[in-house]
């Protein structure tokens, strides 16, 4: 990659959008929805002027499947929405990943169920994590704590997608897209513009010339054992990504209790660990920066080490299971909830920190 020299200005949002340029996103598909509006406000204008295309959709539903008819030709797109308007895009987000077609998608996580607020909360985790839609199935999803990486994981976004023909997720809130921080835009050099050349639905033109097979993208398989079979091949590829797994570690080498964050809630339980170390008690943070594939062989790793663990979540509990899955074999883990409607501060999370330190 080359770094360019640099430092701006931007929230969350406009981060994303950017990091999607720099990415060579070449059509953005988009419907209003609070607190993402300032990503296809910026592409409105943004991706037109890098020779790209900027669609706004009729609905929610409209922008999925226009989604899902670009990725199938092999174009670099993207979506974005929150939480209401992501229930509206899981049908067309199981058929991309049922017939495997590479799609970034954006949710800033928004307060529910139902249409809830416009505050920042963590409760579309399972629906982030699992699949939102029908079947089986999983999409790489990755959960950005500052707006540096909001860039830089959209990025890897794309390339993930078409390495692995797979939709994947970028997993925000409102805090995140609407909060400000100084970046350091840079440009990846090394995009390869023919991948999915080979699958993707390009017309069969001067077909005596080339020669070239015809090609079909689908997820309806009706022949006997035909969608057992692509099943099958679906969840090798889901397992595979374990090793891609990410995280960060803060303070957990010598840690007694090991606090569990993702997202915004992590950096702001990242501040209250800074400050039980000032004070001399060992408490430390992970936080997963990929949500899925999650990096349970880092914490089960700590369970081992004989740590402790307190979960905290804008929610009433999602990820948390997650870290019990991992360590459930050497440890368990506590949990505080954030209720969407409350936003958190790092002194509020002081106290049950302070409890389950004391085994409380």
């Amino acid at each position: 990659m080359s770094k360019q020299p640099e430092r701006i200005f931007v929230k969350g949002n406009e981060a994303i959008a950017r990091g999607a340029l720099a990415a060579r996103c070449k059509c953005f598909f988009g419907y209003p929805i609070t607190p993402q509006n300032d990503i296809p406000e910026f592409m409105s204008s943004a991706i037109i002027k890098a020779g790209g295309d900027f669609v706004q959709a009729e609905s929610e539903v409209a922008a999925a499947n226009m989604l899902l008819g670009a990725g199938a030709a092999g174009v670099r797109a993207m979506t974005s929405s929150s939480s209401p308007g992501m229930s509206l895009k899981q049908e067309a987000i199981s058929y991309m990943a049922g017939s495997e077609v590479p799609a970034v998608v954006v949710n800033m996580n928004r307060g529910g169920p139902g249409l809830g607020d416009i505050g920042p909360a963590q409760g579309d985790y399972y629906q982030s994590t699992r699949g939102g839609g029908h079947g089986d199935y999983r999409h790489f999803t990755f959960g950005p704590g500052t707006v540096q990486e909001a860039y830089d994981l959209t990025i890897r976004a794309f390339d993930i997608a078409f390495t692995h023909r797979t939709p994947v997720l970028i997993l925000g809130d409102a805090i995140l897209g609407q909060m400000k921080e100084p970046i350091t835009p840079w440009v990846p050099d090394n995009i390869d513009d023919e991948a999915g050349r080979d699958w993707a639905i390009t017309g069969r033109t001067n077909v005596r010339e080339t020669g070239r097979e015809k090609r079909l993208i689908k997820s309806l398989f009706l022949a006997e054992g035909e969608l057992a079979g692509q099943n099958r091949h679906l969840q090798a590829k889901y397992d595979a990504w374990a090793d891609m797994a990410e995280c960060e570690h803060y303070e957990t080498e010598d840690a007694e209790l090991v606090v569990c964050a993702y997202g915004s809630i992590g950096r702001i339980a990242k501040s209250a660990v800074r400050s039980f170390r000032k004070q001399g008690k060992k408490v430390g943070l992970l936080r997963p920066i990929t949500l899925y594939p999650f990096p349970s062989a880092d914490l089960k790793k700590l369970a081992q080490a004989g740590k402790r663990f307190l979960t905290i979540e804008h929610n009433l509990g999602q990820m948390v299971d997650d870290v019990r899955l991992a360590i459930r074999t050497v440890a368990d883990s506590a949990f505080f909830p954030i209720y969407p409607g409350n936003l958190p501060t790092p002194d509020e999370l002081e106290a049950p920190i302070l409890a389950c330190l004391e085994g409380k």
